[in-house]
């Protein structure tokens, strides 16, 4: 992004949240330290004041300016076509869960669009890339875990390929949520053992993570790892 938004990221930047995201947050590159509020604050500023034009320059070096990027996307006014085409050329630059699941959660226009962006989802669920599969999941988890589409939204994710840890991870928390709002749904699926043993397992143990499971459902859970 151009001079002075980075310029303005690094007077938000802390050192110490700089090294616990570090931490955190592999494959993240160059972190500042800005804490996410801060971020969400500035990036309604800049789609507000400067729309689409901000995102021209691609020039991102710190792992906040990636971050911003797509949080501008999901708060920019504009029509689904042209912010489908910007995410489009967004998910690509996606290499890490932060700013994965930060951007699916700040795309609340799918609210109003569910059956085209399930359309536009499609190539994501089969790619052969780690995040896109990543993004996919975290979109069914944020989008799509409704009375409307659950069915379609657990036969999705118990097709994915999850050989790699973050769509493991990713499907898991969305196969978890299901559970929790539909587990009459859910159930069969899980019962069905047709996750890899590592997402089956990760399923459960975020089920029985939750306040909202109650004892009995979790044990009888632990069955089916």
């Amino acid at each position: 992004m151009n001079k002075d938004i980075k310029i303005y990221l690094e007077t938000l930047s802390e050192k110490a949240y700089s090294d616990f995201s570090t931490k955190l947050i592999p494959n993240a590159r160059h972190i500042l330290g800005v804490r996410i509020p801060q971020l969400r604050k500035y990036a309604v500023h800049l789609a507000k004041t400067q729309g689409a034009a901000v995102l021209a320059d691609k020039d991102d070096f710190y792992y906040e300016e990636t971050m911003l990027r797509g949080m501008i996307i999901g708060y920019l006014k504009t029509d689904t076509e042209t912010r489908l085409n910007l995410i489009r050329d967004f998910v690509p630059q996606i290499n890490n869960w932060a700013v994965c699941d930060s951007f699916c959660n700040t795309l609340k226009f799918t609210t109003q669009n569910r059956e085209r962006v399930w359309d536009f989802l499609q190539d994501y669920f089969s790619s052969s890339r780690e995040f896109d599969r990543r993004f996919a999941a975290v979109m069914l988890l944020c989008h799509y875990v409704n009375e409307e589409y659950i069915e379609r939204t657990l036969s999705v994710l118990w097709a994915m390929n999850t050989t790699e840890y973050y769509v493991s991870m990713g499907v898991a928390w969305a196969a978890a949520e299901c559970f929790i709002r539909f587990p009459e749904h859910t159930l069969p699926y899980i019962k069905s053992k047709t996750f890899d043993k590592e997402t089956q397992n990760r399923t459960i143990q975020k089920i029985c993570d939750s306040y909202r499971v109650d004892k009995q459902q979790k044990e009888q859970l632990k069955k089916y790892k």
